[in-house]
């Protein structure tokens, strides 16, 4: 991690849960951190909490959802900072209802955080990496499993879908990235269950959401940040484009057991220790890995 030192890293949804997390610890690791949330003020207190660590926490207040805010605050990002080194794309957001009984306004607001901001974002940290000829830059989005299968979780199948629309942009960007001989790197992280905040926004109440959180096997967003700094430190040149994290015990994550991860997640290697690393590798011996670690 010693390149990112002094550099500037963009984290969304800084305020709570994983993106607080993710901020602390690359301002930890010396980065100039721009925290942009809703919540500026949970940010700032943030901030002052990490006064006196190798980096800096800058807080924004910026609500991603809407346009003329992104791009004011990657102006400003720009004015006072130079650019955007790392974006994390952390923010997301889901409503627990189902298809046959969800409304337009609900689907929109998950479609415009969960995709729309995400390719906003992305697009304006690009952008800020070449005008400035930085050619080793990183964009990580938050995914989820739930980018990768269609969740048994009551009310979830049009967050499913939104992330799965992630999966997709993300080796769409790859490769547009690719063809323009850039050799910015573009990696998703797709947890599985992290206890946080997201279950009460979702719509549940806080005991529906202890309950939930202690039903499952489960992460703390302090995991997931593992897992992206282990992305983050991998050299210029070498890329790590997907890796999906998930607590031990995870076939309890998954109904159909080892049958769906052959089938949904074939791309992927599992390794199980404290929790779960998964990360591409070739498709032939993928499920017969996953198939091992289940069992």
């Amino acid at each position: 991690m010693e390149r990112w030192s002094g550099r500037v890293a963009l984290v969304t949804g800084a305020s709570a849960g994983i993106g607080a997390s993710v901020a602390r610890r690359l301002v930890a690791e010396g980065m100039r951190v721009v925290g942009a949330a809703r919540s500026v003020e949970r940010v700032q207190a943030l901030a002052d909490e990490l006064k006196g660590q190798p980096g800096t926490l800058i807080p924004i207040k910026c609500d991603i959802t809407k346009d003329d805010q992104v791009v004011s605050m990657f102006a400003r990002i720009k004015r006072e900072l130079g650019g955007v080194d790392v974006c994390v794309n952390n923010a997301g957001l889901a409503v627990l209802k189902d298809l046959l009984e969800g409304s337009p306004e609900e689907w929109r607001s998950m479609l415009d955080l969960n995709v729309v901001a995400l390719c906003l974002c992305t697009r304006e940290a690009v952008a800020s990496m070449r005008e400035r000829g930085v050619d080793d830059g990183h964009v990580i989005h938050l995914n989820s499993m739930a980018g990768h299968y269609i969740s048994v979780l009551p009310g979830a199948q049009f967050y499913c879908g939104t992330k799965q629309m992630v999966t997709t942009l993300t080796e769409a960007l790859r490769l547009e990235l690719r063809r323009a001989n850039s050799k910015i790197r573009i990696s998703s992280i797709s947890p599985g269950v992290v206890e946080t905040e997201f279950a009460v926004n979702t719509g549940m109440s806080q005991d529906a959401a202890q309950q939930f959180y202690q039903e499952r096997p489960r992460m703390q967003a302090d995991d997931v940040t593992d897992s992206l700094i282990h992305v983050l430190a991998a050299p210029p040149h070498v890329q790590r484009p997907s890796l999906a994290v998930a607590a031990t015990r995870c076939k309890a994550l998954f109904p159909m057991g080892a049958s769906l991860w052959r089938h949904q997640l074939p791309p992927l290697l599992l390794w199980c220790n404290a929790f779960s690393h998964v990360s591409a590798c070739p498709c032939d011996i993928s499920p017969d890995v996953a198939e091992k670690f289940f069992k």
